[in-house]
């Protein structure tokens, strides 16, 4: 082979070795544009979870609370959720709105109530929301009764010498009022108030927990349970905790037991006075209650 033979096929093998550089690097190039494609498309896809809410403390009219629940409802990534409740109860209403909420999410995918110290009244309404309940054996769970308070301040008002005077269209507007003493006609228009929202939350209990008659009568007391009581007169399903509420789950499903559990909170804006409330630890009671500036309610709360 002469010297212009051999430059013609080294010139050769110098063009091949650029052309499977460029082409290995194009290739390799293409590779991690996939790669990163696909792991950013994973990144933007929902992972499957179990959600998990918490009911804590007084239960009120809320709706930045159903506004999350509705959209845990709509998630098609939660599967499932956990209803975490420590609450005395709160007020008949709040307590219907929050029951109406997790029902939607019931209607979609399973809902399991894993109750802890405490789930009373409007409590034990947000437990009925849930397919499952799960109790502690000295969880305190019940109280299945409707109750309205209001002060009366007319006893002293007569000692200090200040009166009040009202004009009110009807002896009915503005009850009652801790002004003035309540008229009969007044009380008997409160106790029909009370025992039509009671025939509400027994009937609720029945439909629910299947019990009726003396079965019935023997828990709509307005006594507390311990959670092994409950368990024997059918207000609650299981003795535990969350592994429990888990395991009931995975037997609904296959995997779904085994999901990560992601918690779930709302988020408040709160006013001035109730962030100085916040302080003496009563934004959540009562008194938070009043710095909202609510009056009389219909209250399922534990006594």
């Amino acid at each position: 082979m002469d010297a212009l033979e051999r430059d013609f096929y080294e010139e050769r093998r110098r063009k091949w070795r650029r052309g499977a550089f460029w082409r290995g690097f194009l290739v390799a190039a293409i590779l991690g544009a996939v790669i990163a494609f696909l792991a950013l498309g994973s990144a933007d896809l929902p992972h499957a979870r179990v959600a998990r809410f918490d009911v804590t403390g007084m239960i009120l009219d809320d709706p930045d609370r159903d506004e999350l629940l509705r959209k845990i409802a709509e998630d098609d990534a939660t599967k499932a959720l956990i209803l975490r409740i420590n609450s005395p109860g709160g007020t008949t209403a709040g307590s219907e709105a929050l029951y109406a909420s997790v029902r939607a999410i019931a209607a979609k995918k399973p809902v399991v109530a894993v109750l802890s110290e405490l789930a009373a009244s409007g409590g034990y309404i947000a437990a009925l929301s849930a397919d499952h309940i799960v109790a502690r054996g000295n969880t305190l769970t019940g109280s299945i009764g409707v109750i309205m308070e209001y002060p009366d301040f007319t006893e002293l008002m007569s000692k200090m010498g200040i009166g009040y005077e009202t004009v009110r269209s009807s002896e009915l507007k503005a009850e009652p009022s801790p002004f003035r003493p309540t008229s009969p006609a007044a009380r008997a228009e409160e106790q029909a108030m009370i025992e039509e929202s009671f025939r509400w939350f027994r009937g609720l209990v029945g439909a629910r927990r299947g019990l009726e008659g003396a079965r019935l009568d023997a828990v709509a007391t307005g006594g507390v349970f311990t959670g092994r009581v409950a368990l024997g007169n059918g207000l609650v399903d299981e003795i535990g905790g969350e592994p429990e509420a888990l395991a009931w789950l995975e037997s609904r499903e296959a995997g779904l037991g085994a999901l990560p559990v992601e918690e779930r909170e709302v988020e408040h804006d709160e006013t001035l006075v109730g962030r100085w409330l916040g302080l003496g630890g009563a934004s959540g009671g009562i008194l938070g209650e009043i710095s909202r500036g609510t009056g009389v309610k219909l209250y399922s709360l534990m006594r």
